[in-house]
């Protein structure tokens, strides 16, 4: 016979577990003439059954419902669903914090948070310590917060040696411009990278413009740029991110910004953007979009990955009218725009590969390269020229 605290003992439970076990009638103890509890060696090998049973992931009714009829199969089947789907949750918890570790590779967790929550994303990587521009760079380029440092330093070394960071030229940037209704007064170019689209612009208005890139050297080199041409003194510069603009409300007379609103969300942008520009202003923009209906694997796979808000024209038309601008016309962006950047990049990825065999960032250049070549009847940029509708 076993008093409770030998019982307990026993088994390598408490005596509160014990009496527990009592409560929920899975245990009934003898009593002594002095009130103590004893228990049988039948009652130790049924606490140890009991134990296992809830190792197996039973609870407390489920063991009791098993203790005391014939095993119910279908209860059994019930709890390993279950206790499958718990495996798996415990399995992602597992991988998710090798990855924020950097034992593992991060990238596919960063694609997921990026698609589902883009905004809480960029938060919480600012919360890791990042400033907002690399986290930015973070999101769409390394998607690893342990290799970062290594994977831009090599991104830059590819991009400092280009004339061009993203495709364009300057007759769909002048053909864009022919369409804006009126003479703008003051345009900001988001985003303007080196700026090719911001000299255009200048040359081609009366406007004050201001260019904004969070890269100082690109604005440095284009504000030396424009000096040499003598518009210095209708050119501005601002190093600072899109996300974070302070303008007076409805100042700018046109917006412009090529290939870069992806960076904060197509609709975000639109969205964020529009109290900026003035009554009946302007609002140019080139986004990569779909040109088919049904994309090749290969090229499906990559950019749902790279871009996975990609759409079609149609699809980001509706977007467009919804947020409060009417489209005044589109056009995609000519074969000339996009020989102008991925021609110079594949020259200079042929480069460098012998010098850098094992860069990370240099192998997913490469593989942009290669889908934007091999399939670009697929996709392409695509120019929207629109106007902020008056408010009502």
């Amino acid at each position: 016979m076993y008093k409770i605290s030998e019982l307990a003992k026993c088994v390598g439970l408490s005596r509160t577990a014990i009496l527990y076990y009592e409560k929920q009638q899975l245990l009934t103890a003898k009593r002594l003439s002095n009130g103590y509890r004893v228990y049988s060696d039948k009652d130790l090998q049924r606490v140890r059954l009991i134990q296992k049973l809830l190792a197996g992931g039973l609870t407390i009714k489920e063991c009791k419902a098993c203790l005391d009829a014939k095993i119910n199969r279908q209860l059994l089947r019930d709890r390993l669903t279950t206790l499958k789907s718990e495996i798996q949750q415990k399995q992602q918890a597992h991988d998710l914090l090798l990855a924020i570790l950097g034992d593992t590779p991060q990238q596919g967790w960063h694609e997921e948070l990026n698609a589902i929550a883009p905004d809480a994303h960029l938060s919480w990587l600012i919360n890791q310590g990042f400033s907002e521009k690399e986290a930015l760079r973070l999101k769409w380029l390394s998607k690893d917060m342990n290799e970062h440092d290594i994977y831009m330093a090599d991104f830059m070394t590819v991009f400092s040696g280009l004339s061009r960071w993203a495709p364009g030229s300057d007759e769909d940037t002048l053909r864009a411009l022919s369409f804006i209704p009126s003479e703008p007064s003051t345009i900001l170019d988001i985003g303007c990278g080196k700026g090719y689209a911001t000299e255009i612009l200048v040359k081609n208005t009366q406007a004050h413009v201001v260019a904004i890139d969070n890269e100082q050297p690109v604005l440095t080199t284009l504000s030396q740029r424009i000096k040499q041409q003598d518009f210095a003194h209708r050119l501005q510069t601002q190093c600072i991110s899109m996300t974070e603009l302070k303008f007076a409300t409805e100042s700018i007379d046109l917006i412009w910004s090529e290939g870069s609103a992806y960076i904060m969300g197509v609709e975000n942008a639109l969205k964020q953007w529009k109290p900026f520009i003035a009554q009946h202003g302007a609002l140019v923009f080139s986004d990569l979009v779909w040109k088919v209906d049904t994309p090749s694997r290969d090229t499906f796979k990559y950019w749902s990955k790279a871009y996975p808000d990609m759409q079609n024209v149609e699809t980001r038309l509706a977007q467009i009218r919804k947020a409060g601008y009417k489209v005044t016309t589109h056009f995609g962006q000519s074969n000339r725009a996009w020989d102008n950047y991925y021609s110079p990049l594949q020259s200079r990825v042929s480069t460098l590969k012998k010098d850098m065999p094992n860069s990370a960032a240099l192998r997913d250049i490469e593989e942009e390269v290669n889908i934007c070549t091999q399939y670009a009847n697929e996709f392409g940029y695509h120019m929207f020229i629109l106007t902020k509708l008056t408010s009502t």
